[in-house]
């Protein structure tokens, strides 16, 4: 799988990959560059079926998504790097982190969960997306991501990831929601060796603070971050969000 990835800040710096959302894009991220540019080379990538990247037949695994990063490092000869991962993104930084710990320096996991309590919302998500397409979930599911009190402020954010959303491949989507619908890496988080960070949206109803909480104590030395007033932290909350990375990395 050839994904699809972009380059920023100064070349000779340590390289930082970043990891999105279900829905979302490199797009997602434009709020830390700023920040990471200072110290770092950042490496952003679109999941399979998402932004530029192909799609092919679900289902996937978290496995499958995973597999792409390792694939996407390979070919561009790093071997070692830093990671920073958002909900689905921040699930592959996990994988990777637990199954390659050589490859990866340091970890931050931001508004993410190393499992679900029910596989079945995903799979009806899927299947709703394979029939009607991202187009039809679109409008709730990004109101789902933002609080009330952001969507009032930044209206034309909010309209710009609902467009993104409505724009992912309909295979693609499905099959990342059956990798969610499978999730479950509670077993590799002791095994993590890589300096980690965890960050929890205090007003995140998807992945609540409970959810990283329990990733921080079981992963060896972990910090435990919660944001306030915030459910897509890294939006909503950026400089808090940034601030901690940098710190962090």
């Amino acid at each position: 799988m050839k994904l699809h990835y972009e380059w920023s800040g100064p070349s000779d710096a340590p390289v930082v990959v970043l990891g999105n959302s279900l829905g979302t894009t490199t797009a997602l991220w434009e709020r830390q560059l700023p920040v990471l540019h200072r110290r770092f080379r950042v490496l952003r990538y679109d999941h399979r079926g998402h932004g530029g990247s192909p799609a092919v037949p679900g289902p996937y695994r978290i496995d499958d998504l995973a597999d792409d990063v390792l694939e996407l490092l390979d070919a561009l000869d790093l071997a070692r790097v830093s990671y920073c991962g958002v909900s689905m993104g921040g699930m592959i930084g996990m994988w990777l982190a637990g199954h390659a710990p050589e490859r990866i320096e340091r970890l931050v996991l931001c508004c993410t969960t190393a499992t679900f309590a029910s596989a079945q919302p995903w799979l009806d998500r899927a299947a709703t997306v394979r029939s009607s397409g991202t187009a039809s979930i679109a409008p709730a599911g990004v109101g789902r991501w933002f609080t009330p009190t952001f969507r009032d402020r930044s209206p034309e954010v909010v309209a710009s990831f609902e467009r993104g959303l409505s724009e992912v491949d309909d295979e693609g989507y499905a099959g990342c929601c059956d990798a969610l619908a499978s999730l479950d890496l509670r077993s590799v988080l002791p095994a993590i060796e890589a300096p980690t960070a965890v960050i929890a949206g205090a007003a995140d109803e998807a992945t609540p603070p409970e959810c990283g909480r329990s990733i921080a104590d079981a992963i060896p030395g972990a910090s435990f971050h919660v944001v306030a007033g915030a459910h897509l932290a890294n939006v909503e909350a950026d400089d808090a969000v940034s601030a901690i990375m940098e710190g962090h990395l």
